[in-house]
């Protein structure tokens, strides 16, 4: 049964909300969930999942600014690394940490982290941008690439009632890994050979990473689209 709050004049309907099924197949879900499930039972009572999930987006912020700030020390690379494992630690632990506890706020969870996630993927793509790095059009292609294939995930969520968390065993955990060992790549040498050309190293890894992307959307779009046509078909 739904019920009805009132908000001044009128009232609004609150319907009922049923979680989506979380889809995570990554390579590393397995063990990154019993390591997970481990931490959050040893994890402080005085520590609750906002905690952690401003961990995770300030993280990812700072993670940007250190890109920027590469431009002329690079060693901010390697705190930048620092940064991404924060930044793994508050998003991913958050929600674990909400189901062991049974403190679990569905609707407000999956606003919060993904206006969030918004948020930081856009201080991290514009401190790439920043970082001389990378050509700011590649880094602009990836937040694109990036918030396309996110919109999808939600259209699908909202949809399909199936929250999608990782494509072709790749997820947020493996996406960090490779950041940060590109990171400690570009620390080395920002520069890469390809065919006899010298070209960016995160240049090429941009235009894989955009490419990737929308290879994913357009599959996962096609997919969803024949689902939901077939689900309701008209006679």
């Amino acid at each position: 049964m739904s019920s009805t709050t009132t908000y001044g004049v009128g009232s609004l309907e609150k319907p009922e909300f049923t979680a989506a099924t979380r889809i995570q197949e990554s390579f590393v879900a397995v063990a990154e969930k019993r390591m997970l499930i481990w931490l959050a039972h040893r994890t402080p009572r005085w520590i609750n999942s906002d905690h952690l999930t401003i961990l995770g987006f300030v993280s990812q912020c700072l993670a940007g600014v250190c890109y920027a700030l590469a431009r002329w020390n690079s060693d901010m690379l390697l705190l930048g690394i620092v940064c991404l494992a924060l930044n793994w630690l508050g998003d991913s632990l958050d929600g674990t940490l909400a189901r062991v506890r049974n403190r679990q706020r569905p609707r407000y969870g999956f606003y919060v982290d993904h206006v969030t996630d918004t948020v930081a993927a856009f201080f991290l793509m514009g401190g790439l941008a920043l970082s001389g790095y990378v050509h700011s059009g590649i880094a602009l292609g990836m937040l694109i690439a990036f918030l396309m294939l996110s919109i999808e995930a939600y259209l699908a969520t909202y949809t399909l009632g199936r929250f999608r968390l990782s494509y072709w065993k790749l997820g947020p955990t493996e996406i960090r890994i490779l950041l940060a060992a590109g990171n400690v790549a570009l620390w080395r040498n920002p520069m890469v050979t390809v065919l006899g050309r010298q070209y960016l190293l995160f240049d090429l890894g941009g235009v894989v990473a955009i490419a990737g992307m929308d290879l994913m959307l357009v599959v996962s779009a096609i997919r969803h689209t024949a689902r939901l046509y077939r689900e309701e078909k008209i006679a």
